[in-house]
C-alpha cells in the first residue's frame, strides 16, 4: 500500500464564529497557551510522519505561513542578546523535515473545494485532511498516526469519529456503521455519512472529528462532484460516492478531542493544555485550585 506522507488543511474561512478575534488576525493564528492553533495540528501531522504540508489558503491569511517561515531578524535579535532557548522555540516552529505548501482557495466554495484545490500537490498520492479546528491529544499513538497506519496495512480511506449525545446529533455528519459496536481506536466499514440528521432518524452517535485518511480516488471524484443547494462542494458527497467503489471505515477516537472552532471548547483545551504544559502546569493547576 502506499504510504500517506502529505496531509491538506483548509485555513481560508473567516472564522466569524470566533469575532471580533478574527476581524484582523487568522483564527488559525489563536494562540492557546503559548503556540497558535495551526502549529498543534501541524506538529500532529509531522509526528504521525507528515513530510508535506498543503496550506488551502486566502489572501488574508499570509500570517499563517509567515509564522513557519524562519524570521532572520528576529533570531539574529535572539541571539546577539543570548536568549538561546527562545531562539530554539523561533526555529524550531516548523517541524523538522517538513515541507509547507500554500495554494490559494480564491472563492469559499466548501470543504469538498479546498481540498480540491490541493489537488495539483497531491497528483495522484493517497492523502490526509486535517480540520485545523479540531486539536486532538492522546497519551499514547498518536490517533492520526493509528490511523494512517491502518490505511497502509488495509488500503481503506479512514473517517475519524466520536460519540456524542444523540440529542446533539443533528449539529455533525454522522457515520452509519449499520448498528455495529464501535470500540475506541477500532474501524468498521461505513455504508455512508449523513449530514445533520435529527436525532430520530441519525443512524448512529458517531460524529465525524475532523480527520480523514483518503485513497486518491477521492480527490478524482472531487473534480466533477457537483455543488449543492448552498452553493458548495461538500467533501462529504464524494466520500459517500467513493463508498460505492471502495471500503471506507470510521475509525473511533482513541484519545481527546477539543473543537476550538467554538469558544467553549477553546476555552476547555486552554485550561487541559494549560494543564499538560511542562513549565505552567504546576503553578496554574494551583491557581485553579484556589480560583475554581
Amino acid at each position: 500500500m502506499s504510504k500517506i506522507t502529505q496531509v491538506v488543511i483548509p485555513v481560508a474561512g473567516l472564522g466569524t464564529r470566533f469575532l471580533p478575534a478574527t476581524k484582523a488576525i487568522p483564527k488559525e493564528m489563536i494562540t492557546l497557551v503559548d503556540k497558535p492553533l495551526i502549529q498543534y495540528v501541524v506538529e500532529e501531522a509531522a509526528e504521525a510522519g507528515i513530510k508535506d504540508v498543503i496550506l488551502v489558503t486566502h489572501s488574508s491569511k499570509g500570517s499563517i505561513e509567515n509564522h513557519f517561515d524562519q524570521n532572520i531578524e528576529l533570531e539574529a535579535n535572539l541571539e546577539a542578546k543570548g536568549k538561546n532557548k527562545l531562539l530554539e522555540i523561533a526555529q524550531t516552529t516548523c517541524p523538522n523535515g517538513v515541507n509547507i505548501i500554500a495554494v490559494r482557495q480564491p472563492q469559499a466554495h466548501g470543504l469538498g473545494h479546498a481540498v480540491y484545490c490541493a489537488s495539483p500537490v497531491i497528483g495522484q498520492n493517497d492523502f490526509a485532511v486535517i480540520l485545523p479546528d479540531v486539536l486532538l491529544h492522546n497519551d499514547n499513538t498518536p490517533d492520526l498516526k493509528s490511523m494512517i497506519e491502518r490505511f497502509e496495512n488495509t488500503g481503506h480511506s479512514q473517517i475519524m469519529v466520536e460519540p456524542v449525545p444523540m440529542s446533539e446529533v443533528s449539529n455533525y455528519g454522522v457515520a452509519d456503521i449499520q448498528g455495529e459496536e464501535l470500540s475506541k481506536g477500532e474501524s468498521k466499514p461505513m455504508i455512508a455519512m449523513v449530514e445533520k440528521p435529527a436525532p430520530e432518524q441519525a443512524p448512529s452517535n458517531l460524529s465525524v472529528t475532523g480527520r480523514y485518511i483518503l485513497s486518491n480516488r477521492c480527490m478524482q471524484i472531487l473534480e466533477t462532484t457537483e455543488k449543492c443547494h448552498t452553493g458548495e462542494v461538500q467533501l462529504t458527497t464524494a466520500i459517500d460516492a467513493l463508498m460505492k467503489e471502495e471500503t471506507v471505515e470510521a475509525y473511533h477516537l482513541a484519545g481527546q478531542s477539543y473543537d476550538c472552532g467554538n469558544k467553549q471548547g477553546y476555552l476547555q483545551a486552554t485550561v487541559e493544555f494549560g494543564l499538560r504544559h511542562p513549565d505552567l502546569k504546576d503553578t496554574f493547576a494551583e491557581y485553579l485550585k484556589n480560583h475554581v
